[in-house]
């Protein structure tokens, strides 16, 4: 198949964007510099946070999708989409070293004409002042002139079965209103919608407010479970209650913490020092500050309960049920169960865990036992703490088997479990 689309960075943004544009007959080759996922994919294995099935990808490799480490791919496409992770630097800000090391690649061998698409997470003015410059000092060409750049951010949510790549609007904003038109179209052949932003600002600043959205909310309904608890209140009944309302309410649910790889924007900066806001985001502030309480709040809940129950945290058998960030996926990214871990171990109990999607789990570089049957082990251990609800987890049988249940999800029939 001739190849029309780069895609560069096959993890969690990549690969769908590679597979959407497989399924549309657009010819697309995947480079990384990793050659363990270049080998992986080419065997049909998808790495654990791709969000892609084996069958998915084996699928795109019967299409002519094809993964390679070499760069020479780039200089024979009319689109390249950069994809490349942006994980949470020492600062909190996001580490651009995999996107600086893409448009480097990418820089080296771009045509005139070519249409540039940033899908990495940037802050507002990243796409602008810190990918460009990379693209036009490594091919002498100008961005808006030379060739089309424009920011698309991500709005995956990996395991929704309603809205998936191809039905969840994308909004598109351009360096230029002819980068803009050159990039919706191409995502026009990938998506029933596209939504034109303004310009690059202000589409990287839409992901901004919807991450923010998700973590105020969030920490709004973590706080209310506190608070709730406290009060001898069912949370769970007030939010079922809530939610009836047609007007003025979204549904969020609180957990054991947030998760995920959406990063709320720091309350005082919005680049790495390059600019400051003389109104700092104080609602994202003490979200931030609340949501990142709820492990040591589980924790605390645990040895709570094992003690109204006569046993002492110290020694207790504790099984963790659901490490990852999101039920019924392996991604295990801003998981707060490491942290909930440590503190049971700091507080002296023996920990196991079950997932079916982690085959092998550490913590604080120790390995943790994985319980190979789940309901004897639910039953021998002292306390067995949910934090994350698997579809295969029958928590009317587990609720039977357990000698206590904590549940952080409010998965478990009402009177079945202790509920966050």
């Amino acid at each position: 198949m001739p190849v029309d689309l780069a895609v560069l960075g096959l993890g969690r943004l990549g690969l769908p964007a590679a597979r959407a544009a497989t399924a549309a007959g657009i010819g697309t080759v995947g480079y990384d510099p990793d050659q363990d996922t270049v080998t992986e994919l080419g065997a049909g294995r998808p790495p654990a946070d791709g969000g892609l099935s084996a069958a998915e990808v084996r699928r795109m490799l019967s299409a002519g999708f094809r993964a390679t480490r070499d760069p020479a791919v780039l200089g024979r496409v009319r689109t390249a989409l950069i994809c490349a992770p942006t994980p949470p630097g020492e600062d909190g800000a996001p580490d651009l070293d995999a996107v600086r090391a893409a448009a480097l690649a990418l820089g080296e061998r771009l045509r005139p004409r070519t249409t540039v698409v940033v899908e990495s997470a940037v802050r507002p003015g990243g796409t602008e002042e810190y990918v460009a410059p990379l693209l036009e000092r490594a091919s002498g060409l100008r961005a808006g002139h030379d060739f089309h750049l424009a920011c698309a951010p991500p709005r995956l949510d990996p395991g929704n079965r309603a809205y998936g790549y191809a039905n969840t609007p994308r909004v598109i904003g351009g360096l230029t209103p002819a980068c803009t038109e050159a990039a919706a179209a191409f995502y026009g052949r990938l998506t029933e919608k596209v939504v034109r932003a303004r310009g690059l600002r202000e589409a990287e600043m839409t992901a901004v407010l919807e991450t923010n959205f998700r973590h105020v909310n969030i920490a709004l309904v973590n706080e209310m479970a506190v608070l709730c608890h406290d009060l001898g209140v069912d949370l769970w009944d007030v939010l079922r209650c809530a939610e009836t309302k047609p007007f003025g309410f979204l549904p969020f649910r609180p957990g054991p913490g947030v998760g995920g790889h959406g990063l709320p924007v720091d309350p005082a900066r919005l680049d790495r020092g390059e600019r400051t806001s003389d109104c700092p985001l104080r609602l994202v502030g003490a979200a931030l500050e609340a949501n990142a309480r709820m492990p040591g709040y589980v924790a605390h809940r645990a040895a709570t309960l094992l003690n109204e129950h006569g046993k002492s945290a110290r020694g207790a058998r504790v099984l963790l049920l659901g490490v990852t960030y999101k039920a019924d996926l392996a991604d295990r990214t801003g998981s707060p169960a490491p942290e909930i871990a440590r503190r049971l171990l700091d507080l002296g109990a023996r920990i196991g865990y079950h997932d079916p999607h982690v085959p092998h789990w550490e913590v604080a570089g120790r390995p943790v036992p994985r319980a190979d049957s789940l309901y004897e082990s639910a039953a021998a251990a002292d306390l067995t703490l949910l934090l994350q609800h698997h579809r295969v987890y029958d928590l009317q049988s587990l609720s039977a088997k357990a000698q206590l249940l904590l549940d952080t999800r409010g998965a478990s029939p009402a009177g079945a479990a202790h509920r966050l």
